[in-house]
């Protein structure tokens, strides 16, 4: 049996936001927001728009569902780091938020937004743990704000490293699904204990998928492949200018001003001998040193 990536976001709407997949999500909701416990007994899930089906670094939300009761629950899955994740998090909470009164409506009708997100990397790099929740709190003695209408919770998969036989609570047995369902090759025991996540597997067989929707599939991971390829290009760049600019000034600090040609050739070096050119640096007592080591080490 072969498993499709659930991170991908076609298969993650398909297996939590399908017409059959109520108690998939119930279930996932419980045992990420409430430790298992039967607090969400129903739900509505609400459909996207048509045309509002894109994929990228700015998609829309995958799943939106209205909570029986007083609550609305956005869940996304984000598998590129980009700069703006964090300030669409709070856009996307508050906008949800607002937006659901209309005319003369009292703020009293508002429900509180509980807002998922799950990372596909780390967001928060000092603290070890994968699952975390914030909510308004005064700054210095750190209790509740009265109304705590918007919740933010962040599951960063990269933190999450058990395997099948240390997995404790039905949480851990979601976010291990999320994080290696493609690498299986049969459903373990251990995630069939529970139906729902065994119900999610068999959706997410290969099987369950025809070829338009395979092909969509692997278009969207190629694209994400891409975005992540090119930032991190970005990245590397970026990296490799402020290193070159310290070296250049640490040379003429030490040799004075150099003269074009060598400071092109320099500009010319890649990552590696940069990092070696800034240890010899140290050592160079003329221009002279900086040229012979530029003929020795420069491709």
């Amino acid at each position: 049996m072969r498993f499709i990536n659930p991170k991908i976001d076609f298969a993650f709407k398909k297996i939590f936001s399908s017409s059959d997949s109520k108690d998939i999500l119930i279930n996932f909701l419980n045992a990420i927001l409430y430790e298992a416990q039967p607090v969400i007994e129903d739900l509505e899930i609400i459909k996207s728009p048509p045309g509002n089906q894109t994929f990228g670094v700015d998609t829309q939300l995958d799943v939106k569902a209205t909570i029986k009761g007083d609550r609305i629950a956005l869940i996304e899955i984000q598998l590129i780091n980009v700069a703006s994740f964090g300030k669409r998090v709070l856009y996307n909470a508050a906008k949800s938020y607002s937006v659901q009164l209309t005319g003369e409506e009292r703020y009293e009708r508002l429900k509180t937004v509980v807002s998922l997100k799950i990372a596909d990397f780390e967001m928060f790099e000092n603290q070890p743990e994968f699952l975390t929740r914030f909510v308004f709190k005064e700054k210095e003695q750190q209790f509740d704000y009265p109304d705590t209408e918007i919740e933010l919770v962040f599951i960063e998969l990269p933190k999450f490293s058990k395997e099948l036989g240390q997995l404790e609570t039905t949480a851990d047995q979601w976010i291990y699904l999320l994080k290696n369902t493609s690498t299986l090759e049969t459903i373990p025991e251990t995630l069939k204990a529970v139906p729902e996540i065994h119900k999610a597997l068999i959706i997410a067989s290969e099987d369950n998928f025809n070829q338009k929707e395979l092909n969509e599939l692997q278009n969207q991971e190629l694209w994400i492949q891409d975005q992540q390829i090119a930032i991190d290009l970005a990245k590397d760049q970026v990296t490799k200018s402020a290193q070159l600019s310290l070296i250049l000034r640490q040379i003429v600090r030490r040799l004075g001003t150099i003269k074009p040609e060598t400071e092109n050739c320099i500009r010319q070096l890649g990552m590696e001998e940069l990092e070696e050119l800034g240890d010899a640096v140290l050592d160079f007592k003329q221009q002279s040193d900086l040229t012979a080591w530029l003929q020795a080490n420069a491709v």
